[in-house]
């Protein structure tokens, strides 16, 4: 058995291709949808995601305004920013590119950005917003992957979902949303007992440990629905997930590749909420 392939490139450019004919009416209307990015210090990787985000926002023909600061600013300079663009109208979305260097406090600087421009859905509010079944943005990734599941054809009402890792980025929110599709729930972390058995009853497994090969073909049930949200290298410097790819795609009957899965589905699904920022922000 070989599993099919739920390629993320497809899906989200379908996703982008909604979005941008939404902007496209909305600037008929005199708006146009503004994402502003923010990116603190000199991490290489938060560049080449920045640097996407930017290149997704022209192909949806959302503006974006990227601001870059320098490694040694400080926590005041980063709030007074943020403040400066809660009050800029012209700016519907604002995203503050994690990590931040140690100087500043994630927290806080999450806590200062307008619930109505976080389009990371990071906001206590837009969290909370999100376990009370209550309306607001939802975080990208977890979005995404119901986005995936959903437009590959499968069923989530009713069927064993197992999550392995309860991040506040991904794990618990995805589990909100596959409770929300009516899908069973469990999630599963470092203190689990009989993980693979656990894993052998998921219908649904999604896999976000950040850990090379922490699921192995051992642990599917024939059939099963398997997303990698895993961003990892193999010893070869290869782009690689969290789940042995080549083995438990001999078992699975759906998998995500890394690259080209769960990745540009996040970038999409942004986009999707600097739309509805903007659309409720302007009432257009």
């Amino acid at each position: 058995m070989q599993a099919k392939i739920i390629d993320g490139k497809a899906i989200s450019a379908q996703l982008k291709a909604e979005a941008a004919e939404d902007v496209k009416q909305m600037k008929e209307n005199g708006i146009t949808p503004r994402l502003a990015v923010v990116l603190v210090g000199d991490n290489s990787a938060s560049k080449v995601y920045v640097r996407n985000k930017q290149r997704a926002c022209e192909e949806v023909g959302i503006a974006s305004k990227t601001v870059l600061m320098g490694e040694e600013t400080t926590e005041a300079e980063l709030l007074q920013l943020i403040d400066e663009l809660n009050q800029d109208q012209s700016v519907h979305g604002i995203l503050v590119q994690l990590p931040l260097p140690k100087q500043i406090d994630e927290a806080k600087i999450i806590l200062a950005i307008d619930p109505k421009k976080d389009v990371d859905c990071f906001h206590p509010l837009n969290v909370g917003s999100l376990f009370t079944g209550g309306e607001g943005f939802l975080p990208c990734t977890p979005a995404g992957i119901i986005e995936m599941i959903r437009r590959s054809g499968y069923e989530i009402a009713g069927k064993r979902c197992v999550i392995i890792g309860r991040s506040n980025i991904v794990g618990k929110p995805v589990a909100m949303l596959l409770m929300k599709e009516n899908g069973t729930v469990t999630i599963c972390h470092s203190k689990t007992k009989d993980l693979p058995g656990v894993c052998r009853e998921a219908d649904i497994l999604v896999c976000a440990t950040g850990k090379r090969n922490t699921v192995t073909a051992d642990m599917i049930k024939e059939g099963a629905v398997v997303i990698d949200v895993g961003m990892n290298r193999d010893e070869a410097g290869k782009l690689c997930g969290d789940v042995d790819y080549a083995a438990v795609s001999q078992v699975a009957g759906a998998i995500t590749p890394v690259p080209g899965g769960v990745g540009p589905m996040t970038i999409a699904m942004l986009m999707k909420n600097c739309v509805t920022a903007a659309r409720q922000q302007t009432q257009a």
